[in-house]
């Protein structure tokens, strides 16, 4: 065991603040890792102010995981000491399922285990993240960070950028296809970026005319303000591919009928109830698909690190020191952040 530094929210109503914690000796398939940097998800700050009720305080967010290993276990052979790798929101699972042996750990039948306020499956303790200087984690869930990629802006396609990569790649987006990405945050810009270096024309769906020339600059050929209903009207049955990165309710059916027929809508920032209801009869009378897309297994992970690394596609981001993520917290709330925080962990070591 070793005791690091790190910083946690000890209950819902608490900032957080720099907490102890306990690393675990190696395990024989063990990594310990030396965290450089850690992306800021909209996830971390659920779990920090128990927005889904399931927090296990004390907490420490941080799943977009960055580092140097430092030490391997003696049945590690993949990595190295002074290997660059990177850790995302998974750090085990049952193993012995049909989606783990097919490499989608993260549909794991009896559940994968969280960075962090997951129950690790060995000593039931209860996971810590990234927002720490150092980490102990599975082989099998570190994944090898191109030397090409920035480190720093690397870290949130862990988590953003796995999140939209993943389903553009399952669902077959291939050139010509005509994308839709609903919403410019920070997993709708990276959607963008990959549904251009797989060869479709992307449009952004924003509420705001204001957002037009960001939309543009991010990359979409085209953008389409949602609250004009002619915009929306003249967008009927046009795209094969709706990426929805909305993670709050909205009315889905102006959406679903700018499908083209066989068009299929993903949800990937959505976890609540679809409210207002869906019409089923968009669906039905063209044969659209409504779809989910959870991050993606441990080989899409290292895909997308790759595939980054041969595009030249990083994720835009705002450095930060530790010392600052409550009011990073408070700037996400509000929306000001283009379009991920990522913590200097040297901040930590200050």
């Amino acid at each position: 065991m070793a005791t690091v530094n790190a910083y946690a929210a000890q209950s819902e109503k608490s900032p957080l603040a720099p907490y102890d914690i306990e690393r675990r000796a190696l395990r024989p398939d063990d990594v310990a890792i030396d965290i450089d940097y850690c992306g800021v998800c909209h996830t971390d700050i659920h779990f920090a102010e128990n927005d889904w009720g399931m927090t296990e305080f004390p907490v420490v967010p941080g799943h977009e995981i960055i580092g140097r290993v430092t030490a391997v276990g003696e049945k590690v052979s993949a990595h190295k000491v002074g290997d660059l790798v990177g850790v995302g929101c998974m750090v085990d699972s049952c193993r012995g399922c049909p989606a783990c042996e097919s490499g989608l750990e993260q549909m794991c039948k009896e559940g994968f285990v969280a960075t962090y306020n997951g129950e690790d499956r060995h000593d039931h303790s209860i996971t810590f993240g990234g927002y720490s200087d150092h980490i102990v984690v599975s082989d099998r869930f570190v994944v090898k960070v191109p030397a090409k990629l920035d480190p720093a802006s690397a870290s949130p396609l862990l988590c953003a950028g796995i999140t939209t990569y993943s389903p553009l790649k399952h669902y077959g987006v291939k050139p010509g296809d005509k994308v839709g990405v609903i919403g410019m945050g920070g997993l709708g810009h990276m959607g963008v970026k990959f549904a251009k270096a797989l060869g479709a024309e992307v449009t952004i769906f924003t509420r705001s005319e204001s957002k037009v020339a960001e939309a543009k600059k991010q990359g979409a050929d085209h953008v389409i303000v949602s609250t004009d209903d002619k915009q929306m009207e003249a967008a009927a049955e046009t795209f094969n591919f709706l990426l929805d990165t909305v993670p709050v309710q909205h009315d889905l059916n102006p959406y679903i009928n700018c499908l083209t027929f066989d068009g299929v809508h993903i949800i990937v920032g959505l976890l609540d109830p679809v409210e207002p209801a869906l019409q089923a009869g968009g669906l039905v009378m063209r044969r659209r698909v409504l779809a989910g897309s959870l991050i993606g297994g441990m080989p899409e992970t290292q895909e997308v690190l790759d595939f980054c690394a041969e595009h030249d596609i990083t994720c835009d981001v705002e450095m930060i020191d530790i010392q600052d993520i409550n009011t990073a917290y408070q700037r996400m709330k509000k929306g000001d952040v283009k379009y991920r925080f990522v913590i200097d962990m040297k901040s930590l070591r200050a």
